[in-house]
């Protein structure tokens, strides 16, 4: 957003299970500035140091704004940026914790704190029309004219350059062959994916495909080990690629960065979650021209376009599940068309300069309607 936006970000510590995020802010030339205390987990005395830090570089670098992201750092964020008296908080949901994640008491404290949290916020960012209705109606974070949607975007046109070599080179490096159907998931193998429905579709249909299918897991997480016996108890032929290169059926790539090459590579694109905000893996995969499965969980439905792009199906429903894998697996013109729809479909909404429009305008908005001038 610069010139006009002068901007500092600021960012947690990475826990042993996810994936560095560097390369993305380096190929920006952007240098974030790390409280290594703010992680995910509740710690009250890393959480009480990671506030005060906040706190102090709010002091120093006295913004007009501060917008914060995700459940921690935007409590974080917020109840200092509010102590401060800072004109313009926001928070952006990319998804949420208040179910699937945790038990009943413990999700409707979070329920608690997010309403206190918005009462405390300029304005609250939604991703998502369907977003916007769990917090607004169902789970009542706020009132609903205090939620504007600003759906993601992203640099997509590295997507569409250069595919067939990508798709070579990807397919190379883990001996998938021409005629084999590559059916991928991306993303973070913890409870809340539930990599255990794609291990159960993928059990349910692989022996009745018309084509020799390979499955790729691409991520990593502490949930990992579970995955692994899944494959294991189903008589799937599974290796963790890091440590035993072989071409087994279902491979596990562990952590990559060049997803434009990953999607290149992979024919199919899964996500089996119980819960989400707008999944930015469908997003990559449509805008690479790959039909997607999915779960019909958070914004799921507003990016994917169910028999046209791909297919969304019940949460946790492993007949369906399968059944959307087996059609697409087989029907190599279906997956085609699919990809084109999708491609069309994500190229025109979730570009990043249709984002950079929308938040310079709702930045604006808001400080104009706390009197601020810029």
């Amino acid at each position: 957003m610069a010139p006009e936006w002068e901007t500092m970000l600021v960012i947690g510590g990475k826990d042993d299970h996810e994936q560095e995020a560097t390369h993305l802010t380096e190929r920006l030339g952007i240098e974030p500035v790390e409280i290594p205390v703010m992680k995910r987990a509740i710690d009250l005395r890393a959480d009480r140091a990671a506030y005060l830090q906040v706190k102090e570089l709010i002091q120093k670098f006295k913004p007009d704004v501060v917008h914060t992201h995700a459940a921690k750092s935007g409590a974080i964020g917020r109840l200092a940026a509010h102590a401060c008296k800072v004109p313009v908080v926001v928070h952006t949901f990319h998804g949420h914790v208040f179910h699937s994640y945790f038990g009943k008491l413990k999700s409707n404290a979070f329920v608690q704190i997010e309403r206190y949290l918005a009462r405390r916020s300029s304005g609250i960012i939604a991703i998502s029309d369907i977003q916007k209705h769990e917090l607004s109606d169902t789970y009542k974070i706020c009132p609903a004219d205090k939620i504007d949607v600003i759906p993601l975007g992203f640099d997509l046109d590295h997507f569409n350059q250069d595919v067939e070599a990508k798709r070579n080179s990807f397919r190379m490096r883990y001996g998938i062959k021409e005629n084999e159907v590559a059916i991928g998931i991306v993303g973070r193998i913890v409870s809340v994916k539930n990599h255990q429905l794609f291990v159960d579709a993928v059990a349910k249909m692989r022996n009745e495909a018309v084509y020799p299918l390979r499955f790729i897991i691409v991520g990593d997480g502490d949930m990992r080990v579970d995955m692994e016996q899944g494959f294991r108890k189903a008589g799937i032929e599974y290796a963790y690629f890091p440590d035993n290169p072989s071409p087994a059926q279902a491979i596990c790539t562990s952590w990559l960065t060049a997803m434009d090459e990953v999607f290149a590579g992979l024919d199919i694109v899964a996500l089996t979650s119980h819960n989400e905000g707008t999944p930015v893996s469908l997003i990559e995969a449509q805008a690479s021209g790959r039909p997607v499965v999915s779960t019909n969980v958070g914004g799921v439905a507003d990016i994917v376009a169910n028999g046209q792009t791909g297919y969304v199906v019940p949460p946790g429903d492993v007949a369906a599940f399968a059944a959307a894998l087996l059609r697409l697996a087989d029907d190599k013109l279906m997956r085609r068309a699919f990809g084109n729809s999708g491609k069309l479909a994500v190229m025109k909404r979730f570009s990043y300069q249709r984002l950079v429009r929308d938040m310079d305008q709702y930045y604006r908005r808001l400080l104009a309607s706390s009197n601020q001038k810029f």
